[in-house]
């Protein structure tokens, strides 16, 4: 139960620095974002739990996979605040659009056997 709250901790700490930062600085936290801090973590964390490279390799290459259709979020939602839709109605649509990307990317990488 101690590892759940040190991995806890340390991701809240992370997020809370790039909210943090990025009231200073947009581009540096813009930066520590795009960083893969949370799939580093994560590739540590499951290592350390089950010792299985090859759970680690497949969680990798999902991730490779899953980050396109997430990129769409953050084309559509700036998108959309810069034509002045209000900031929740735009969080919401470019959260449902990017939902269905994913379940599109997750249908095509399954029927091509890369996911399973």
């Amino acid at each position: 139960m101690m590892q759940f709250w040190i991995k806890t901790g340390i991701s809240a700490l992370l997020i809370a620095g790039i909210s943090e930062l990025s009231k200073r600085s947009p581009l540096m936290g813009g930066l520590l974002a795009s960083l893969p801090l949370t799939s580093l973590l994560a590739f540590i964390w499951l290592y350390l739990e089950t010792r299985n490279t090859n759970q680690v390799a497949q969680l990798s290459t999902s991730i490779f996979w899953l980050v396109i259709p997430s990129l769409l979020l953050f084309i559509v939602f700036p998108f959309l605040l810069k034509r002045q839709m209000p900031f929740l109605p735009a969080l919401l649509l470019s959260c449902t659009l990017t939902a269905l990307a994913y379940s599109g990317t997750l249908v095509i990488l399954q029927k091509l056997g890369i996911l399973k």
